[in-house]
């Protein structure tokens, strides 16, 4: 994609009440590829964008965009409303304070200039506005475009977690499958000699009462006394 391109998908509301500088900064604007809404007073702005100046009698909208603005670029001196007054009202809304604000004005006043760029000003350029004044808009325009991206990539990444979580209720049955499929260990060294002994022991034992009972009817017959012709005689 080329440079032009890129730039014309961006959307530019120029704001001044005078019909020869608004046709000056929209051609400024198109010759830079940018798409161009124009409007001749800061009421009217208010209204594309979806919010109503307290002075105005046309019935309230609620406090949204109307049109997809990536910047507004306004006149200072303007009847009714100024462009400062403008600028308050854009940043003091919700929906619509970080779409970037640029000032102009035929007048090179530094407290006003000052006042501007304090209350979230990005640039505050002095009339008539050149085209190179023009290439100023590109950094702000990609600078509020940057974070978008971001939010929406984490939205997505946000989304695609719960997808890749594994039931935690699942775990405990593949971890016992995997516990009974593997092979009991192997006993040590250590373990099977005292095995061997203990087995040893216990045949040895186990001898040591087959040969207890075997000898035993043969010491259990015990000598008797016999009291014939006045002498002893052992019987066995």
């Amino acid at each position: 994609m080329t440079v032009p391109d890129a730039e014309s998908r961006f959307h530019v509301l120029a704001v001044d009440d005078s019909l020869v500088d608004r046709k000056l900064i929209e051609m400024l604007l198109k010759t830079s590829s940018y798409q161009v809404t124009t409007v001749d007073s800061g009421s009217k702005a208010l209204e594309l964008l979806g919010l109503r100046d307290a002075s105005s009698p046309s019935p309230s909208s609620p406090d949204h965009q109307e049109i997809d603005v990536n910047l507004i670029i306004t006149d200072y001196c303007m009847p009714g409303m100024t462009g400062y007054d403008l600028l308050k009202r854009v940043k003091g809304s919700s929906s619509l304070k970080d779409i970037p604000v640029v000032i102009m004005s035929s007048e090179n006043v530094p407290a006003r200039i000052s006042r501007c760029l304090q209350d979230g000003a990005e640039e505050f350029f002095l009339k008539p506005v050149k085209l190179a004044d023009m290439k100023k808009l590109k950094s702000h325009l990609l600078k509020r475009k940057q974070p978008k991206e971001a939010q929406a990539q984490q939205g997505q990444a946000v989304e695609l977690e719960p997808e890749q979580q594994l039931d935690p209720r699942a775990q405990p049955a593949h971890d016992a499958e995997e516990t009974a499929a593997e092979p009991p260990p192997a006993a040590s060294n250590g373990t099977a000699d005292g095995g061997n002994k203990r087995k040893a022991a216990a045949m040895e034992e186990e001898g040591m009462l087959a040969v207890m009972t075997v000898a035993a009817p043969e010491s259990s017959t015990k000598p008797r006394l016999s009291t014939t012709s006045n002498s002893l005689a052992v019987e066995t």
